[in-house]
C-alpha cells in the first residue's frame, strides 16, 4: 500500500504483523472470490470511499512523519508523496475533511527543519527552533483549517489541524494555548474516540494542569489494556514522570518503550534519558548517604 510493507501498514494500525498479514490475506482472497474488478468508481461511489482514502494518506504521512524504524526520525518521500496525494484529493473532492487533512499534513511539515538535529537526533516540539518552521506552509495550512472549519461538515482531521494550528501560532513553546488545546481534544474525541487521541489529550491536559494529571490518565488507559504496546504511550508517561521526580517509574516507562521502538534516533534518546535518570539517582543516594 503505497511503498508501505507489512509491518509499517500493522504499526500504522496498532496490530501485530501476523495480525495484519491475516487481514490481507482474506481481503485478497474476498476480491478473488467475489469476482470484484478493479476499475475507477464512478462519480456516485466516491464519497462513501473518501474516509477510507483519507485514512491512508494520513498512516503514509504519519510513517513519514515518524519512522517507526529505521536511521532516520522521518521518511521526506513519504511524507511528501501524501501531501502531493492529499493536494490532488483536494482538487478532485474538495469536502472540508480532505482540506482537514491537508491542512494537518502542512502544518506538521512546517517543522520539518526543526525536528532533527545535525547529527539526526530528534528534536522534541518543546525544544525546536521555531525559526526554522516553514511560515509558508504554516499558512496555507492555517487557511486550509479556517476554510475547513466554516463548514459544519468538519470531522477529525480539521479538529488536528486546528491543533496543529494553535502550536503553530505559539512563537515560544511556554506561550502555547494549552487551554484551547484541550478544549480541542474534548470535541476530537466526541468525533473520534481512540486511545491514541485520548493519549495526546492526557499530555495536553499534563502541560495545563501539571504532570500528575497527565499520568494519571495515562494510567487510566492502561488500566483498560489499551496502548500497553504503543511505544510514545509509555515515553510520554516517562517524561511526565521525569518532571516531577518520580525517577523509578520514568526508568520502567522508558525501559518499556525502548523495549518497543525500531527507530535508532528514538533508542538513542530513550538511553540518554534513562543515562541522566542514573546520574541523578546516584546524586540524591549520594545526598542522602
Amino acid at each position: 500500500m503505497c511503498g508501505l510493507t507489512t509491518e509499517e501498514i500493522a504499526h500504522a494500525f496498532l496490530a501485530p504483523a501476523p495480525t495484519l498479514a491475516q487481514r490481507i490475506v482474506r481481503a485478497k482472497a474476498k476480491i478473488r472470490d467475489a469476482r470484484i474488478p478493479y476499475q475507477v468508481p464512478t462519480p456516485a461511489e466516491l464519497p462513501e470511499r473518501l474516509d477510507a482514502v483519507l485514512r491512508v494518506i494520513y498512516l503514509v504521512f504519519n510513517e513519514g512523519y515518524a519512522a517507526s524504524s529505521g536511521a532516520s526520525v522521518t521518511r521526506h518521500d513519504l511524507s511528501a508523496e501524501a501531501i502531493r496525494l492529499g493536494r490532488l484529493l483536494v482538487e478532485l473532492m474538495p469536502e472540508p475533511e480532505a482540506r482537514g487533512l491537508l491542512a494537518l499534513m502542512l502544518l506538521h511539515e512546517s517543522r520539518r527543519s526543526a525536528r532533527t538535529s545535525p547529527d539526526g537526533d530528534g528534536i522534541l516540539l518543546d525544544d525546536q527552533d521555531r525559526s526554522l518552521w516553514n511560515r509558508d506552509l504554516i499558512a496555507e495550512g492555517t487557511r486550509l483549517v479556517e476554510r475547513a472549519l466554516s463548514s459544519p461538515a468538519y470531522g477529525p482531521y480539521a479538529i488536528q489541524a486546528a491543533i496543529a494550528a494553535v502550536h503553530a501560532e505559539s512563537a515560544r513553546a511556554a506561550t502555547t494555548d494549552w487551554t484551547q488545546i484541550v478544549g480541542l481534544y474534548d470535541v476530537l474525541l466526541r468525533l473520534a474516540a481512540t486511545p491514541v487521541v485520548e493519549l495526546n489529550r492526557a499530555v495536553a491536559v499534563a502541560m495545563r494542569d501539571g504532570p500528575e494529571a497527565g499520568i494519571s490518565l495515562i494510567d487510566g488507559i492502561f488500566a483498560r489494556r489499551e496502548l500497553l504496546d504503543y511505544r510514545f504511550a509509555h515515553g510520554a508517561r516517562a517524561e511526565l514522570c521525569r518532571r516531577v521526580g518520580r525517577t523509578d517509574d520514568a526508568h520502567s516507562s522508558f525501559e518499556r518503550a525502548l523495549a518497543l521502538t525500531r527507530q535508532e534516533p528514538e533508542r538513542r534518546f530513550i538511553e540518554r534519558r534513562l543515562a541522566a535518570l542514573a546520574v541523578d539517582s546516584e546524586c540524591r543516594r549520594s545526598t542522602t548517604g
